[in-house]
């Protein structure tokens, strides 16, 4: 099995690495929201049958935990990504990701009380150095405003809650029984607002609501359900610091389909990001947690 770790890992950054460019195809039709709430009602239909296999579950242990990973893992980020993507380029929202392990290794100290040495700590001030030098020379955040690159920071705040809550709650229990649970907390609500918003009208009217929907399709099932599975799998077969290799490679394939669509990279930006990964890897150099 472990032989599997290289084709899931290279799978993975390629999925989450074409999140971004999926977010903007899907907003051809439909607003932000609607995407959103898609995604994730789309991924909740999708895990709905398997909770026939993996409905036994010790509830009142277990359901802090999984509304926690379901709420900041997946709700509230797939909100904040694609509203950031109505004021910035999908290319900068993926390289923007690669803060989510900086901002685990901040939670973990503070609210969790793990271990922060000065690895570390040069790996959290580097890192935020990085995204500053990012955010200053992309062109889309200097005439839209900071404040949608801010939602992407957000959005990366609430992975690294989500990362902690699992490895403190959620740990003795199985990846996909635990990716179903959580999605069956947040794909009602998702749903719920979907059809209160005018997504049927935009469906039966828009010329592009067909392929949109494909898109966030593919964004919802691969992209979130499929793929969350995969990576708590990654994790058994390799360990938390070797899945967490994706952080590496998912800018890298965000900015090549920013470019192939179009999208303006600096120089610059290429050496920001390459000053973000670096921190990571001063991070993960002693941070090893156990998942």
């Amino acid at each position: 099995m472990k032989n599997l770790k290289w084709p899931i890992l290279i799978v993975l950054s390629l999925i989450w690495g074409s999140s971004f460019i999926l977010m903007k195809r899907g907003m051809e039709a439909y607003s932000s929201e609607q995407v959103a709430a898609l995604r994730i009602g789309m991924a909740y239909l999708f895990l709905l049958p398997f909770l026939l296999k993996y409905y036994q579950i010790d509830f009142k242990k277990y359901w802090k935990g999984l509304l926690g990973m379901g709420v900041f893992g997946n709700l509230i980020p797939a909100f904040l990504f694609t509203k950031a993507e109505t004021g910035i380029s999908s290319s900068l929202a993926g390289m923007l990701n690669a803060l989510t392990p900086i901002f685990t290794v901040i939670i973990g100290w503070i609210a969790f009380s793990n271990k922060t040495g000065v690895f570390q700590l040069l790996g959290i001030v580097s890192g935020f150095g990085g995204a500053l030098l990012l955010l200053y020379n992309d062109e889309s955040s200097k005439t839209s405003g900071a404040n949608f690159a801010i939602l992407v920071v957000a959005a990366t705040l609430c992975y690294a809650i989500s990362v902690n809550i699992i490895r403190k709650y959620l740990n003795d229990l199985g990846s996909t029984r635990a990716t179903v649970w959580a999605f069956m907390f947040t794909g009602p609500v998702a749903l719920i607002y979907l059809f209160s918003t005018n997504f049927m009208e935009v469906f039966n009217t828009h010329p592009q609501a067909v392929s949109s929907l494909g898109y966030t399709a593919i964004l919802g099932i691969v992209g979130s359900a499929l793929s969350v599975i995969a990576f708590n799998e990654l994790i058994k077969l390799s360990g938390a610091v070797f899945a967490s290799s994706t952080t590496y490679l998912i800018p890298v394939v965000a900015v090549m389909w920013g470019l192939f669509d179009g999208e303006i990279i600096s120089w610059l930006q290429i050496a920001a990001i390459g000053v973000i990964l670096g921190s990571v890897w001063l991070i993960n150099f002693q941070y090893k947690p156990k998942i």
